[in-house]
């Protein structure tokens, strides 16, 4: 049996941010990036769905055992961001401008390595109830 099965884990964490470029002015930065310039941080509740996709083992029956992907979300993700101000403590974000964008790249580099070659990996993250990204698009 040679189908693809996607397995998916979804997983919230809260983080603080700024969006800023230390490249522009602080005008600049200001009309760019707006009340997510706030030189005191803003936070959100930000929402992880994670897509393993791959074939079925023989063996196991399983893509992924669901275990295994959870664990691995809240090891490389969850301990790293969770209460978190991505700026300031997440070193991944030292010389990155934590957009949503960068976020959920940097998601995906953490997680990638750590999954066997032959799956595929999709990460989506929610800023809020109404926006948000994928990797790869």
């Amino acid at each position: 049996m040679n189908n693809k099965v996607a397995v998916y884990r979804k997983e919230h964490f809260n983080a603080a941010h700024r969006l800023h470029n230390p490249s522009l002015s602080n005008s600049e930065n200001q009309r760019l990036f707006g009340k997510c310039n706030n030189p005191n941080y803003h936070g959100h509740n930000y929402f992880l769905e994670v897509c393993v996709i791959g074939v079925i083992d023989n063996t196991t029956g399983y893509v992924m055992d669901t275990k295994i992907l959870s664990d691995l979300i809240k090891r490389e993700i969850i301990e790293v961001f969770d209460h978190k101000n991505l700026n300031l403590d997440v070193a991944d974000f030292k010389n990155l401008n934590p957009t949503a964008e960068n976020i959920v790249i940097v998601i995906y580099n953490r997680l990638k390595p750590h999954l066997k070659k032959e799956l595929e990996l999709k990460v989506k993250l929610y800023e809020n109830e109404r926006n948000f990204v994928e990797y790869p698009a």
